[in-house]
């Protein structure tokens, strides 16, 4: 990975980065808390494949946004679309494909084709699904790092995500230890409370290709959004990856091999 440069828009300075130099233009967003070394690795199968991540605001190297939503961070990425010579393949990992989706409606004309990896929204703002989040959010917006990090290990949400979705709950207490605090706290909190801003009558009528990666074991991106993702919008293919949590390699060789196929066939 490197990076690419930065985009000065809304008083924010927002870092870029990408590699690669084959293939159409691939623009894809990290999730929730994390950055472009995400994505990186989502790419890495991929190469020679070129690929760019905008890390959106208060995520990476990116300046703080004081009132983080999904909505400014999809005119962001829609800044960066722009600055292609025509429409790009849009895609993401959780937070990233509720970018996607919502710029694929939005604004259709920067769009190619979708690559929705592990989607946490489908069309409807706060799904119970986010709930872990806004709740470490909360821990962090009134405790020290340390004193949530306690609260929240002892509680009946860590205790059932450590049986049925191990790899959730090691990114929740991973959020713990991110700097700083604050920001974290209110990303947590704000972007579990918000949605895409679109509805599934929008999904409904889109006409461009849609690879949509489910996989199981995960809470916050169950497969059930992922299998209604796919049934919603009509040229959808719908993928089911290994569990990232029990077999990461497998998980992301998977999804390079899926992608691989599609951005072939589009």
């Amino acid at each position: 990975m490197t990076q690419s440069g930065w985009l000065n828009r809304n008083g924010l300075r927002l870092a870029l980065h990408g590699a690669g130099s084959t293939g159409p233009a691939l623009v894809f967003q990290h999730g929730l808390c994390g950055d472009a070394r995400q994505v990186a690795e989502a790419m890495a199968g991929l190469a020679p494949q070129r690929w760019v991540c905008l890390e959106c605001p208060s995520h990476g190297a990116s300046d703080m946004d004081p009132t983080p939503s999904l909505a400014s961070f999809a005119d962001h990425v829609a800044a960066l679309a722009e600055t292609f010579d025509g429409p790009v393949v849009l895609g993401g990992i959780s937070m990233g494909a509720a970018i996607a989706t919502r710029l694929a409606v939005t604004r259709p004309d920067l769009v190619r084709a979708l690559v929705l990896v592990r989607p946490a929204w489908v069309a409807e703002a706060a799904p119970a699904t986010m709930a872990p989040n806004a709740e470490v959010g909360a821990l962090l917006a009134r405790l020290t790092a340390g004193q949530a990090r306690g609260i929240f290990a002892a509680s009946p949400t860590a205790r059932h995500l450590a049986v049925v979705a191990p790899d959730n709950l090691a990114s929740l207490m991973g959020f713990f230890d991110r700097t700083p605090q604050e920001a974290t706290a209110r990303l947590l909190t704000a972007i579990s409370a918000d949605g895409p801003g679109i509805s599934s009558d929008d999904l409904a009528v889109l006409t461009l290709p849609v690879l949509v990666c489910a996989t199981s074991e995960d809470a916050v991106h169950p497969a059930a959004h992922a299998e209604a993702l796919a049934g919603i919008i009509p040229k959808a293919r719908l993928v089911h990856l290994p569990p990232k949590g029990r077999d990461k390699p497998a998980h992301l060789a998977a999804l390079a091999a899926a992608m691989r196929q599609f951005l072939k066939e589009i």
